[in-house]
């Protein structure tokens, strides 16, 4: 069997239909490569869903090993991720049923600081000032992300955080286009109308109590 090389996943030179064919041929190593490039789009479109993180881990990998059970149906003129994401909705709409639970939209920041749906910038040159900014403002919008009723929710993180299409977004949901286009639009007013309603006047611009301890300290020692 040809050997699978780490630049040809990070290249996408192994095509996912033929990835797909390969599996179905026998060669079931190759399923990993199904497993990396879709687990972090898996992970963000369950966690809209479920809060916690030992559930969502095991829906996960429900979801994949039902994909991979179920692979001979899967239909090589559709997109796999679309196809992998209703499995993974599904998934979690019957643990919610199972435990009856509900999706808690005012969870403390703590409780998803380890599930985080935006992925970490990795920026050496940034300051740190700046990094707290960062943490602080994405932790922000990912909790008024979590406060979206699920289905506004869902079609913001595929679209907007995930970056696919409205066809994709449409087929993974099972929704029309313009429905899709409706509750993008409801979820963008919604998250512009919280977040502008958490900030306020009062801190903008504000000098810092550091920044001004330096300079009063440089100053007076220059007095003398």
């Amino acid at each position: 069997m040809e050997a699978i090389k780490l630049r040809d996943f990070e290249s996408h030179k192994i095509s996912e239909h033929d990835i797909i064919k390969r599996i179905l041929g026998g060669e079931n190593e190759l399923f990993e490569i199904l497993l990396r490039r879709n687990n972090q789009k898996l992970y963000r479109i369950i966690r809209g869903y479920i809060g916690n993180s030992a559930d969502i881990d095991d829906i996960i990998q429900n979801t994949h090993m039902k994909a991979f059970e179920k692979l001979y149906q899967f239909k090589l003129s559709s997109s796999y991720s679309t196809w992998l994401i209703r499995i993974g909705i599904n998934e979690a709409l019957v643990r919610l049923r199972e435990k009856k639970k509900v999706i808690n939209i005012n969870a403390q920041p703590s409780e998803f600081e380890s599930n985080s749906i935006l992925e970490k910038s990795d920026n050496s040159q940034i300051t740190p000032e700046n990094n707290i900014i960062q943490k602080e403002t994405k932790l922000m919008f990912e909790q008024s992300i979590d406060n979206l009723n699920s289905k506004y929710k869902a079609v913001y993180i595929l679209k907007e955080v995930e970056g696919m299409s409205v066809k994709e977004v449409s087929e993974s949901l099972n929704i029309s286009e313009s429905n899709v286009k409706v509750r993008l639009h409801r979820a963008k007013k919604i998250l512009k109308d919280e977040l502008y309603d958490k900030i306020t006047t009062d801190g903008v611009f504000e000098f810092g109590f550091s920044r001004c301890d330096r300079i009063t300290e440089y100053v007076m020692n220059l007095i003398g």
